[in-house]
């Protein structure tokens, strides 16, 4: 009886695997090919700061590479790990045979010539008995570069390069948050404060919105309530203009008695000139 492998033969796997491999080998040359696009589109250049050797669009995702995106009809994110891959690799580095996923695992060693010279150097397969690259493979080199770093700057960067997936970002972030000494220290930094205050912001701004959407009564009784608002600021208003202007009260009987007074104005009608009481021939 053949041998079998799930459904179909030893020979039959056979015929699958090489047909595999040709199409990985496309699809490699098709994301590199992606990334050159968008780094003619936009050059990576190295800038200062905590990491000189990681060159970034400053300021978030340049509109040229989200113009690209869409009009490829593709995450912008996808093609920013295109063109970062890329630039890592250039073309005579690229290894011939070598699927682009381990390109992109190994790309986060940041040194160029220990990175190139490592991708050429594949570690022993176990199973096959022979040397070539598997993906546990680069992530345990990647692993094992992090494990011989001795400065905590070089640990920040790798942990940096490994959360360039947005996904794997936010999980970092969540869980080291979660950490009352680091979200105490972190909070020190004003940047890292004001986008946590933003966020907040935002993220309050958008349950109203969800809340108005699913309560469609809520609007209404929010307009009823500001014309109450308004109106008891218009009652207090006249009610304070009838304590402060003299004569705009109603007047009763024993005020009557009383003496009045008048405002005397100029001949311009600019200003008063001051109070006086009413002549004894009226008002």
């Amino acid at each position: 009886m053949p041998t079998m492998i799930g459904h179909v033969t030893q020979e039959r796997y056979d015929q699958i695997v090489t047909r595999g491999r040709e199409l990985v080998e496309l699809q490699t040359r098709s994301q590199f090919q992606l990334g050159d696009l968008a780094l003619e589109l936009e050059p990576i250049q190295p800038h200062g700061g905590a990491h000189p050797n990681q060159g970034e669009a400053l300021f978030g995702v340049l509109e040229s590479l989200q113009l690209f995106a869409d009009d490829l009809a593709i995450p912008v994110k996808t093609l920013e790990t295109h063109r970062w891959v890329a630039s890592r690799w250039p073309a005579q580095h690229r290894q011939a045979g070598v699927p682009y996923y381990i390109h992109k695992t190994l790309a986060s060693i940041r040194d160029d010539e220990e990175r190139w010279a490592r991708i050429a150097n594949p570690p022993l397969d176990n199973r096959t008995g022979t040397r070539r690259w598997t993906d546990t493979a680069a992530k345990q080199a990647v692993d094992q570069k992090l494990v011989n770093t001795a400065s905590v700057q070089q640990k920040v960067a790798r942990i940096h390069d490994l959360a360039r997936d947005e996904e794997v970002a936010v999980r970092v972030a969540t869980d080291l948050l979660r950490r009352p000494q680091a979200a105490e220290r972190s909070m020190r930094d004003d940047l890292a404060k004001h986008m946590v205050n933003r966020a907040q912001v935002e993220h309050a701004l958008l349950a109203g919105q969800v809340v108005r959407k699913r309560t469609p009564a809520l609007p209404r009784i929010e307009r009823s309530r500001d014309f109450l608002d308004l109106i008891g600021a218009c009652s207090l208003f006249v009610a304070s203009v009838g304590r402060i202007l003299p004569g705009s009260a109603t007047i009763g009987s024993p005020a009557k008695s009383a003496p009045r007074w008048r405002v005397t104005w100029p001949a311009s009608g600019r200003q008063p000139i001051g109070w006086r009481p009413p002549s004894s021939r009226g008002t």
